[in-house]
């Protein structure tokens, strides 16, 4: 269950989400979707399950964050730093993640049909065969790795 002071925080935007983050914040299965939480600090939170499609999340850190199953579709990532972030399961489809460094995530069984996927860096990224994404995607080629144990 999500903190709801967490919530509240979320919801009044990033600067009230700017002056509560310096923990690591549970936000799992939180309702945020169209939330505007751009600039965010959100590294190392918990974001496991949560609703944010739509939400403007656009430069937010979330740097080492666990997003697994997270619905981030339609999304707006562009240059969120999201170095080490677990996005296992998450649902990405038509989110912008222009300019986005997602080096180092695990992007096993994501979905990333639509996406926006220009200038991200996603050296290092961890896929697996379940990751889905935009057509004509080249994953070898952008320097992520297949974790062929899944």
């Amino acid at each position: 269950m999500a903190n709801p002071h967490a919530l509240t925080a979320a919801k009044d935007g990033p600067d009230a989400w700017n002056m509560y983050v310096y923990q690591v914040l549970d936000l799992s299965d939180a309702e945020l979707g169209g939330v505007d939480l751009s600039g965010a600090h959100l590294n190392w939170s918990v974001v496991r399950g949560a609703q944010l499609s739509e939400a403007d999340l656009s430069g937010a850190r979330l740097s080492g964050a666990n997003l697994s199953t997270a619905d981030l579709s339609g999304a707006n990532l562009s240059g969120a730093n999201l170095t080490g972030a677990t996005l296992n399961g998450a649902n990405l489809r038509r989110a912008d993640l222009s300019w986005a460094d997602l080096s180092w995530a695990n992007l096993g069984g994501a979905d990333l049909r639509e996406a926006d996927l220009n200038g991200a860096d996603l050296s290092w990224a961890i896929c697996d065969k379940f990751t889905r994404w935009p057509s004509g995607f080249d994953p070898a080629a952008a320097g992520i790795r297949r974790d062929m144990t899944r």
